[in-house]
């Protein structure tokens, strides 16, 4: 039989706030374990939590970015569970009356555009994280509690993407569309950015949903995909034997690329829910939100109109230069070093973004700077190098980070425009090379890159090519 898939997402996103939602402890990532906790993050008897308001503001600017309804009035709630890494054995959420309801999110999937609804936007606190010894014979965990009480915001999506690509370019726009209004850095290594699939299957035509299953665990977009294409597999598999599929929660096995059976699912009573008694309800003005609205940091497409107006920049340059904010930025930083807008974007669509793509990373991480490739850019069209040589200092930078003006020099890289240098080479390559220069003569014009190629064969690329150009076309006369 022929399934559809069902699919829709629940997103976690730790907010870039300098210090926790509840409590004054740091953010930072990467500190010593259990360096960033005080009794309230960690739950101690007779303390009392206050709001963070930069963290509620970043809900308010995701939640009105995301077209949702926002409620006037809104309250926290306990969640009570018991796990290892919440010392307390209650997350403060939000249940009865959600941040934002009711938004969507346009996505782009082979050319047509699609509404994928938002069902609720809300702000909790994270939870610790558990430490597993790589020993196969441990018989403990070590819990971090770092990340308790980060502020936390979730993001729920209506059952509206069919298929693994539809999952895929909603992950990845959210994701863009986050880091644009800056309000997480989504640096999905460090845990900033999390996805929760719930994936069912239903026969194709059938209007009434599948019983759907949540998939945990989910580190990255590519493990998110392959998560949800075994799942289709299985459940496939399931209904094709004539069973049912169970409602469950499941993990990834990142190992044996499967998902397995965690606990059946919860519903919303057997976290016995009731409002949170340490804080008072808020209230968000439509002042407010007209305030917070006004402030919204410049948007991908408003970018892209600016890239193309102010840059004298194609469209498709612009496309690919902003579609993501951290690219944009590493384009814009360039040009404050050196303004040749056209050139520098097309060495960051050609080698940057192949560089970035084999090797995973964010421009940001990257061992070429905006600085290192606006001054090599410089000194090609200054004449210093020419653009093969710039390749091969390009190649240099990536390897060592090295300035390219150091590796020039520690390479003898410079390129040659000494006329009287140059001419001598020119003649000796005329003299011989007597058949192109015979089939340059009859009129074949295809013949001169050929002699252009041994004079760079012979200055071992670093003649000025314009000048061995206009030198050969000289001497054929």
């Amino acid at each position: 039989m022929t399934y559809e898939s069902v699919i829709g997402l629940e997103v976690h996103t730790e907010l870039a706030t300098a210090s926790k939602v509840f409590c004054g402890c740091p953010t930072t990532f990467g500190v010593p374990p259990n360096t960033q906790v005080c009794p309230i993050c960690i739950g101690m008897p007779g303390v009392l939590p206050v709001l963070n308001k930069k963290a509620l503001e970043y809900s308010i600017r995701t939640a009105l970015t995301l077209n949702c309804d926002i409620n006037e009035v809104t309250l926290f709630d306990r969640k009570n569970y018991y796990y290892p890494d919440l010392p307390k054995n209650y997350q403060i959420s939000q249940n009865y009356r959600y941040l934002g309801v009711n938004g969507l999110l346009e996505i782009v999937v082979d050319g047509r555009s699609k509404r994928v609804g938002i069902n609720n936007v809300h702000l909790e606190e994270d939870a610790g994280k558990l430490l597993h010894p790589s020993t196969a014979s441990a018989d403990y965990s070590l819990v971090d509690l770092n990340r308790t009480g980060l502020p936390l915001l979730e993001i729920v999506t209506e059952p509206d993407m069919r298929g693994i690509k539809e999952a895929q370019i909603f992950m990845m726009t959210l994701k863009n569309l986050l880091q644009y209004i800056e309000v997480s850095d989504c640096k999905m290594e460090e845990g900033s950015l999390r996805f929760e699939v719930n994936v069912s299957l239903r026969p194709q035509g059938q209007q009434a949903y599948g019983t759907k299953v949540e998939i945990k665990n989910l580190n990255s977009i590519k493990t998110a995909l392959k998560a949800i294409e075994y799942e289709m597999r299985r459940q496939s598999r399931v209904l094709d034997e004539g069973n049912q599929v169970i409602q469950e929660t499941r993990l990834w096995d990142d190992v044996e690329m499967v998902t397995r059976a965690m606990r059946s699912k919860e519903r919303a009573h057997d976290y016995r829910y009731f409002p949170e008694p340490d804080l008072v309800e808020v209230r968000i003005s439509k002042e407010w939100q007209e305030e917070i609205r006004r402030h919204l940091p410049e948007l991908q497409d408003a970018k892209k109109r600016r890239f193309i107006e102010q840059y004298d920049l194609p469209e498709y340059d612009a496309q690919v230069l902003t579609s993501s904010k951290a690219l944009a930025n590493y384009y814009e930083e360039c040009l404050r070093v050196y303004n040749v807008p056209k050139a520098i974007s097309n060495w960051i669509m050609t080698e940057v973004l192949r560089e970035l793509n084999e090797r995973e990373l964010e421009p940001d991480e990257f061992s070429v700077t905006p600085v290192h490739l606006a001054s090599m850019v410089k000194m090609i069209d200054s004449g210093t190098i020419s653009g093969k040589i710039g390749k091969t200092v390009f190649a240099e930078m990536v390897e060592t980070g090295k300035m390219p003006d150091l590796i020039v020099q520690e390479k003898g890289l410079v390129q040659i425009s000494d006329e009287k240098e140059l001419a001598g080479i020119v003649a000796k390559v005329v003299a011989e090379n007597p058949g192109p220069v015979s089939e340059f003569k009859k009129g074949r014009q295809k013949a001169i890159g050929f002699l252009v190629g041994q004079v760079m064969k012979l200055t071992k690329g670093k003649a000025n090519p314009q000048l061995v150009n206009s030198l050969l076309r000289e001497q054929l006369k």
